[in-house]
């Protein structure tokens, strides 16, 4: 028996398609229905490795979670990674398969559909729901004929499906309204109706909206929920990154992190709530620079250079800040990064910050991989490792690692005020965050708890859902 499917589209990115598509996860879960997630294309650089191998997108790992279920890669079959020069990296079943412009991309959409497929019965013969986000706005109508992962996919698993708007945003009366006016007959004859997003304020004000709404659409408002400041789910991208220092810097632990133009994996330091963002040099010293990691790191050590952050870097070193680079930012400290191969670039060679002895290649094959760590002083930490390229050291003997892995091998290094690490996920540990910069960050709800008070906050807004015949 195949599993009943729910469709969660949008009017706009960002409009809340994943948030909502975890909020109805959590609550199906605590309904004891048996639900995974799914989203046949993604396109982010906060990306997860698979305990069995492979990696999805940050969005679908949090909904696995959310249903209680390690995430695996037919919850994303097709991942694009942008890496700069507008192309992206395809990861198809959790593996590099291609760097493809859009346009090439598009060109392969009758190729990738069969597969998106594949993924998607794979998953409704082991579940009894399956939770479909969609992505962007289901409106584009220049892009249906290559549509992967919208009201195509929709109609190709006779999904039906809810429309999910962001009234914090504005004009939700034209995008709802513009929308349903848009669809196909086919479409429309599965379209069940709209959930109103991030509400600010006294519900009932908006009542005459939804009857405006319903009236226009023909179809149910299945709820108005409301802004939730105190529910955190890992962003999905950097454009959800959310960079205000939200606690004053300690005096002995001023940070800064460099927002990269091909920024990745973000999340690596959501802990570190007191650090300013830069883009461009800033006046005073630092205890702490963070280099985080990118998706297309000589392009973003160029950007470095160009924007004078590079010599920034260089005089915060000198002057006693501890310089920590992430993936990406790790290989940029070493002399060199080269990319013979073009996996990331067209810059074949480039020069790094030299403030570690190691050089840097890009491989085409890329580690995708769980690990613990274990710290010098014992601090243990669960981490992640998703990179191509190999860092090779002079005078490798006298390195300090910055951890040693479960399986007893030494992991990036430590020398005097350089840290480099290809551990992400380290530095979402308060402990290691203690041992590193000194700081405990504030006691934060552990990922279970959230996703209870997600599923309750659904449970107390949605309307109608009874309907659907999920539960």
């Amino acid at each position: 028996m195949s599993a009943r499917p729910l469709f969660i589209g949008g009017t706009s990115s960002n409009a809340g398609k994943s948030w909502m598509a975890t909020a109805i996860c959590a609550w199906l879960r605590s309904r004891g229905v048996s639900v995974a997630p799914f989203k046949a294309q993604n396109m982010s650089n906060n990306s997860y490795p698979c305990t069995g191998g492979g990696e999805i997108g940050r969005a679908q790992v949090a909904q696995a979670e959310a249903c209680g279920l390690e995430p695996e890669p037919a919850m994303n079959p097709i991942l694009l990674k942008p890496s700069g020069n507008s192309t992206s990296q395809v990861v198809v079943h959790g593996r590099v398969w291609k760097t493809l412009s859009a346009r090439e991309y598009y060109a392969h959409a009758c190729e990738l559909r069969p597969l998106v497929l594949e993924a998607y019965h794979e998953l409704a013969r082991r579940f009894d729901v399956i939770v479909i986000e969609g992505a962007g706005s289901v409106s584009e109508l220049n892009l249906r004929q290559h549509d992967l992962v919208n009201l195509g996919l929709a109609a190709a698993v006779r999904a039906p499906w809810l429309l999910v708007a962001d009234i914090e945003r504005g004009g939700v009366f034209a995008s709802v309204i513009g929308t349903t006016h848009l669809l196909t007959a086919d479409e429309r004859a599965l379209f069940r109706g709209f959930l109103i997003n991030k509400f600010r304020g006294d519900a009932s004000l908006f009542d005459s909206g939804v009857q405006i709404l319903e009236e226009r659409t023909g179809a149910r408002c299945f709820g108005v929920f409301p802004y939730s400041g105190d529910i955190h789910l890992d962003a999905e991208d950097s454009l959800a990154l959310d960079i205000r220092p939200r606690m004053p810097a300690p005096p002995t632990a001023r940070l800064a992190i460099v927002r990269f133009p091909h920024l990745s994996n973000a999340t690596d330091v959501r802990l570190l709530t007191w650090a300013d963002w830069l883009i461009s040099p800033v006046p005073g010293q630092y205890d702490f620079v963070v280099l985080p990691g990118s998706k297309n790191t000589i392009a973003d050590l160029a950007w470095l250079r160009a924007t004078g952050l590079g010599e920034w870097i260089a005089a915060q070193h000198r002057g006693g800040a501890t310089i920590i680079g992430i993936c990406g930012g790790y290989q940029m400290l070493g002399t060199s990064i080269s990319d013979p191969t073009g996996v990331e670039s067209t810059i074949r060679e480039a020069d790094g910050l030299g403030l570690l002895p190691a050089t840097t290649v890009l491989t085409r094959e890329k580690r995708t991989r769980v690990v613990t760590a274990k710290l010098a002083d014992g601090v243990r930490c669960g981490a992640y490792e998703i990179h191509v390229g190999v860092t090779t050291f002079d005078g490798a003997e006298r390195m300090t690692p910055f951890a040693q892995l479960d399986d007893g091998s030494d992991e990036g290094v430590r020398m005097e005020r350089v840290i480099g690490t290809y551990l992400h996920g380290a530095f979402e540990h308060a402990d290691v965050c203690a041992q590193v910069f000194g700081v405990t960050p504030p006691a934060v709800n552990v990922k279970a708890d959230h996703y209870r008070q997600l599923g309750a906050w659904f449970e107390q807004h949605q309307r109608h859902f009874g309907e659907l015949g999920l539960v």
